[in-house]
Order: structure tokens, then sequence, then C-alpha cells
């Protein structure tokens, strides 16, 4: 067999193979006596029939055949050759196929990029400190009641943060449109659900009022037909009802599964969470930076074919997350691209990242890790029984953790700044990238 190399581009490759005739005659042969083992033919029993006729039958299907399984078995001996690693499937152009003539053929296809990770120490990285106060315990029951609120219907006007029932009728240049009327429709003043200029409408009304408003859809509204229009309403309030906090008793905290240790059991299982909650911002924040530092220091070639893979992928999820009646493939690729191409390039870095430094999944920071997750569980010993008898489960772990000790391990390199900050500053998210980013090592 004979085979050359020719670099078309960085990352593609064309393979002229010339596979000889003997090498296909012998898989011919080989082909045409297993079907004269079993072939039926008039006048002759199983397994007698003469080879001329076998040949005159079977050849031109047994040829065929042998030209998928030659191409197939000469293609991977060809890059294991020339040590090559392709990406996805070859595409083949045949040159030659005929009896006595071998076999030649040329395989297009891209290998995946060779590249040193560098640029480690010109990574910045601002790495938070927190602690959640005493103070931030309190805000967040008073956000676990508000989150608990009922409402009771009073006689008075509507004010900020109560609830109204309504009928609505709304119009745009006279006509009715999709969504602009409704019955029976309760509503939080304040709450921001409606668009700018509805609800603070009806601030002041009683029930029984009517009520006619004219608020503007936002020009970045969701449904293009009615952004920056403005719309008539007709309102009726039906009902006004006041909101009321539940206390801090054994009831409530029973909603959240406490049933032991009164108030101060209960204000010390929502620290635990609250500090679960600032540490995964403040490691997620750190990841973030380490990401954007790894991609801006490794400008590399990503492979068009693993890029086309993860558009696939994210088409699928648009689609499991929105619902609607439509196919994956009918979301145009180029809504996806950007965001492939960059989880794509993470993903190639950060592998390189582990075969460069030789990063393995350290097996006491896998146990670390699910006992963490298992202990927002009330029974955190069986989410952990579970996860060692699910290998799958085990492995995604595994690569989480893998992740992290490749961030780690930037970190030692990096230009890193470290910055206390408050609860709330450590937890808000910060400001999003253009696209978003979920790596996991391979």
């Amino acid at each position: 067999m004979q085979v050359s190399v020719e670099s078309t581009s960085a990352l593609e490759r064309k393979l002229n193979i010339s596979v000889p005739a003997e090498r296909i005659e012998s898989e011919v042969t080989k082909r045409l006596q297993q079907t004269a083992k079993r072939a039926k033919v008039s006048g002759f029993r199983p397994g007698k029939v003469p080879m001329n006729i076998i040949r005159q039958r079977y050849e031109a299907d047994a040829r065929q055949d042998v030209l998928g399984d030659v191409i197939q078995a000469t293609f991977y001996e060809a890059v294991v050759a020339e040590k090559l690693n392709p990406v996805g499937q070859p595409s083949i152009e045949p040159k030659l196929f005929e009896k006595d003539k071998g076999l030649e053929y040329v395989a297009t296809f891209e290998v995946f990029p060779e590249f040193e990770v560098q640029g480690l120490e010109s990574i910045e990285v601002e790495r938070q400190f927190a602690e959640v106060a005493t103070t931030d315990v309190d805000n967040m029951l008073d956000i676990l009641r508000k989150q608990n609120t009922t409402f009771t219907e009073v006689e008075r006007a509507a004010a900020t943060d109560d609830q109204v029932t309504i009928n609505f009728v709304g119009t745009i240049d006279g006509e009715a449109f999709a969504g602009g009327t409704a019955d029976n429709v309760p509503l939080v003043l304040g709450s921001g659900r409606m668009i700018p200029g509805f609800e603070d409408a009806l601030v002041g009304c009683k029930a029984g009022d009517t009520k006619n408003i004219s608020p503007t859809f936002p020009e970045d509204y969701q449904n293009l037909e009615l952004a920056g229009k403005t719309a008539e309403f007709t309102v009726i309030v039906n009902k006004v009802e006041g909101p009321e906090l539940p206390e801090l008793n054994e009831e409530f905290f029973a909603m959240f599964g406490n049933t032991e240790g009164g108030l101060d059991g209960f204000r010390a299982e929502v620290q635990k969470n609250m500090e679960r909650e600032l540490n995964q911002a403040i490691k997620g924040k750190v990841k973030t930076q380490v990401m954007d530092g790894l991609l801006a220091a490794n400008d590399i070639e990503v492979p068009a074919a693993l890029i086309s893979n993860e558009v696939d992928r994210l088409r699928v999820q648009a689609v499991q997350q929105f619902g609607g009646n439509i196919q994956p493939d009918q979301l145009p690729a180029e809504l996806f691209t950007e965001q492939a191409k960059r989880r794509v390039a993470l993903g190639l870095i950060v592998a390189q990242m582990v075969k460069q430094f030789e990063i393995k999944a350290d097996d006491a920071q896998v146990r670390s890790t699910i006992e963490e997750m298992a202990a927002a569980y009330q029974e955190p010993e069986q989410v952990i029984e579970w996860y060692y008898k699910n290998e799958q489960q085990l492995e995604d772990v595994r690569a989480v953790v893998l992740e992290e000790q490749v961030v780690d391990t930037v970190l030692g390199k990096a230009k890193v700044t470290d910055s206390t900050v408050s609860y709330e500053e450590a937890v808000k998210p910060a400001a999003a990238p253009e696209v978003a980013e979920e790596v996991a090592a391979e």
C-alpha cells in the first residue's frame, strides 16, 4: 500500500492511498468462497456450485462490498502509519477501482490541532472572598417569607405589593391582539410581570373600579409585532388583596424540611445553604476568568467538524429548553456557531492542559465534591451511595473535579488578586460573556 499526505490547510489533510490489486483480488476471492458455501443454484447441491458460476453471479456484488471494507481498513492503517489524529469521518473520493488494477482513492479530513498551552503567567484573575453575615441571613429569611406570601381580601385601594384580580381588554389602533384580553388574572402590583406602566396605573384602584390605561410595549419586546407600540387597555378590578407574611414558626420551618431546632436551627440551615451558594458563586467567577484567559492566550485553530457537532448539540438543547413544535435542524446554525466555537476551543485547551500537566482527578476531591452535593438533600448518605453505584454519574463528577484541578493549575501560575467583598456582591452574577460557557475535559 502506498500513502502520500497533503496538507491543504492548517487542519485539513488529504491522503492519497493506493492499494495493490493482489490485496483486492484476495479479499474478493475470500468473499466469493464464503458465498459459495451457502449459495443456492438450481441443479447444484449447496456448497457444490462451481466457482466460475459463483463468480458470474456474485462477483460484482462481492467486489462492491470489498471496496467499502478495504477503504475502511486501509484508511485506518494509513492514519496510524502517518501518525495522524482525524476528526470525524473522512470524505472519500475513489480514483480507480478496476479488476487487476487495484484501488486508488483520496481521503479528505480534518485533524485535531497540535499545540502546547501557553501564556498562563499572563492570565489575570480577581479572586473574591466573602462571609455570610448575620444581616445576610436576616435578609434571606425576609426573602423566604416574601416568597411564601399569602393574600387576604381587603376593603381599600390597592397599593404596591398588593394583589389585584383583574379582567382586561387590550387593543392597538382599535384592533384586538393576541394575548391582549384575559379574565380573572391575579397580579401583584410592583412585580414587573406586565409591561411598564400597566401595574403602576392600577395603584389606588378599588374593587369594582374600571381603569383605562395606555402603556407602551418596550422596543425590545419579544413579540416583534407589538414592540414599541402603544396599547389601549380597559381594566376592571375584581378584587384587592393585601399581603400577609408567614410567621417564623415551626409550621414555616417544616415547609423547608426543618422540624427540629426551632428558629436557631433554621437559621443555621439557611446559613449553611447560603455558604454553599457563596462558595459555588466564587468558584464560578474564578473559573470564568480562567477560561477567558486560556482562550485569550491560546488562539487555536478549531476543526469545523467539531464545531458542526457542537452546533447540533446546542440546537437540541435549545429545543428541549424552550419547547415548541420545531425540529433542531430547523434552527439556523448561525445562532449557535460562535458559542459552539468557544466551547470546542475550550474543550481542546482543557484537554491539552490535562495531558500537558499530567492532571488526574483526585479521588479524595471526587469524594468531597459528592459529599458537598449530597449535603443539600435530607438523606445525604443515600445520595453518596447512589453516585458510587452509577458509573456514568461518577464519571461526570470526575470530569468536574478534573476541570477544577485545571483551574487550580492555572491559578498557580496566573496573576491572582484577592479581594474581600460582601455576600451580595459575591453571589451577584458576573457580566455575562457573549456566549455561555460549559466545558468538560474529555
